[in-house]
């Protein structure tokens, strides 16, 4: 049997039982069980749930439930502000990086890129340590490369 012709999408038209050619469209089986592709997902959901670890952080200061902390309201506005920010867009951020869809990583690399700012700029408004701003860059830069390679690899 003759190799069927092959879509710009990799899609397949397979001899089906009728007499006509192409009673079916199948899309070709990947190449191999894994690759930059998954290792981009699996990546975006690890990522995605420290970032829900870091909102559920943010609410639990709002509702002043961690232990020897600062209560919420004796914090400087500015501080606040940024708690309600971080609370707000971590776990949307969390939830479009578990979904793998475009606006998950815009959303994360505008929250990931924020934190970033504040704590280099303004310290007094969301103090990071060093170790944690480098691996919060190096996040960053990783989500970058893997996504380069997978885009590619489907290339």
């Amino acid at each position: 049997m003759a190799e069927p012709a092959r879509g710009p999408l990799g899609l397949g038209f397979r001899e089906g039982q009728g007499d006509r050619q192409g009673d079916r469209i199948e899309r070709d089986a990947p190449a191999s069980g894994g690759g930059w592709d998954t290792t981009l997902v699996w990546f975006m959901r690890l990522v995605a749930l420290a970032w829900l670890a870091k909102g559920v952080f943010s609410w639990a200061s709002i509702l002043d439930v961690i232990p020897g902390a600062k209560p919420f309201e004796a914090e400087t506005t500015g501080r606040q502000a940024a708690i309600l920010y971080f609370a707000v867009i971590d776990p949307v951020a969390a939830v479009g990086l578990w979904l793998t869809s475009a606006w998950g990583g815009v959303v994360w690399l505008f929250a990931a890129t924020s934190a970033l700012t504040l704590g280099l700029l303004t310290p007094q408004l969301l103090s990071m340590s060093a170790p944690l701003l480098g691996v919060q860059a190096s996040i960053v830069v990783a989500y970058f490369i893997l996504s380069w390679l997978a885009a590619r690899e489907i290339r």
